[in-house]
């Protein structure tokens, strides 16, 4: 995950010393202020293809004020010009949580993959329709959002089998994107037609089998957000 510049972190707690209640922090680290800074447990330096000289820094067994039971590792990546001056003056600090950490010319990495995460989340929100379903179990969201990598490879391997269909609005592109081949998938749907059957004839409904049991609907509590407002305070009197 990624923190921001102004967080406080804080250190391991010393040994108990016998008396009163043992403490839950040690010392201060904050990251907008190098005093506070610990000697780093690793520091790393490689030249990157697109980015550069890079700089890793990594402080192990530090806690966030409200979960002091819960340690993470502290990751600082700067860019760095020949000379060793900062090339980008906002750095990238990481936090990593977990039992065992990939080596550090490897986890700063993975982090480079997130802007293409964060784009595929948006578009199965705003084209895929994600969240848009309201469903009543958890094993019924859960389908759904299995069904959401799978059909986001499908649009990537019928790129190359759908032609083009812009809006009138819409320019025309070579390669096409996700969104633009989900617009165009109605040929290919209309070719390999549908496993479902055909719509039955209107008629009178036979209604519910005889004998068989009926089961009612789980009812779930209705959560209810409600705004305070703060309370005015009332001046004293003279």
């Amino acid at each position: 995950m990624r923190l921001r510049s102004n967080l406080c972190l804080w250190t391991s707690p010393p040994p108990y010393s016998g008396r009163g209640r043992p403490r839950i922090h040690g010392s201060k680290f904050k990251i907008s202020d190098t005093d506070t800074w610990a000697t780093p447990a690793q520091i790393l330096e490689e030249n990157d293809q697109k980015l550069g000289r890079i700089q890793i820094r990594v402080w192990h067994d530090l806690h966030f004020r409200a979960a002091a039971k819960h340690s993470i590792s502290l990751i600082l990546v700067e860019r760095l010009n020949n000379d060793g001056s900062l090339r980008v003056t906002k750095p990238l600090w990481l936090a990593w949580v977990g039992n065992e950490m990939p080596p550090l010319s490897e986890i700063w990495r993975f982090y480079l993959r997130r802007f293409a995460v964060e784009h595929w989340y948006r578009f199965i929100k705003q084209r895929l329709h994600w969240t848009l379903p309201k469903l009543s179990t958890p094993k019924q969201c859960e389908r759904w959002s299995e069904l959401m990598p799978i059909i986001t490879w499908e649009l990537w391997l019928a790129r190359d089998i759908v032609a083009d269909n812009p809006l009138p609005w819409q320019k025309s592109i070579d390669k096409l994107t996700p969104g633009r081949v989900a617009q165009a998938m109605g040929g290919v749907l209309a070719g390999i037609a549908t496993p479902a059957l055909s719509p039955k004839t209107r008629g009178k409904s036979p209604g519910w089998e005889t004998g068989k049991t009926r089961k009612r609907r789980i009812p779930y509590p209705i959560v209810k957000k409600r705004t305070y407002k703060p309370r005015k305070s009332i001046p004293e009197s003279a």
